[in-house]
């Protein structure tokens, strides 16, 4: 069996340097030899938030999380709202909130329309004469952790404002319309 490589710095195995950094990488930790340049300027990084790294399986549908309370629901809503109206601008976020969606024409199938709304699959509606791309009306797209819904809607509306064709690759079509499983 061979013997693990020497850093030379260290009379450690590099194996175990290598273990230490995944570990830490996976906690959101960082290590004493680690540069501050490298971590972000602009926030804390004890309060960063690093959602990517987990697993989110085990958690109830359309909920954050078990340690989350009716404030930090209320709190990630109200942030998430501001995100929203941020992103769409106030004119469309006010077209949304009253009228409950937005439609989009798509870039890629004439006479299509995709209609977002808040924590609903995105719709889609065809103009009469034209064959819908897929063979169910909706689509499914849910993010990979949880998410408020009003922010998820934000990234989904640039999503197939900017980039249809992932929204095209990714999405599941659905028969029937439901709320998104992975927002709150």
């Amino acid at each position: 069996m061979p013997r693990p490589a020497f850093d030379r710095a260290s009379p450690q195995p590099v194996q175990t340097s290598r273990w230490r950094r995944a570990v830490a990488w996976l906690l959101g930790a960082p290590l004493e030899d680690d540069d501050p340049s490298d971590s972000p300027s602009d926030g804390d990084p004890a309060t960063l938030e690093l959602p990517w790294r987990h697993r989110w399986d085990h958690l109830p549908k359309r909920s954050a999380g078990f340690g989350f309370s009716p404030r930090d629901y209320r709190e990630a809503r109200r942030r998430a709202e501001e995100v929203a109206r941020l992103t769409l601008g106030n004119a469309l976020w006010t077209r949304v909130r009253r009228d409950g969606y937005l439609d989009l024409p798509s870039r890629h199938y004439p006479g299509v329309t995709y209609r977002l709304r808040v924590g609903q699959r995105i719709e889609v509606r065809c103009a009469p004469g034209t064959p819908p791309p897929w063979p169910h009306p909706f689509l499914c797209i849910n993010p990979t952790y949880p998410l408020p819904e009003a922010e998820f809607f934000a990234q989904l509306y640039l999503y197939v404002r900017d980039n249809e064709a992932e929204v095209i690759r990714v999405a599941a079509p659905q028969p029937w319309d439901q709320a998104l499983g992975r927002t709150f």
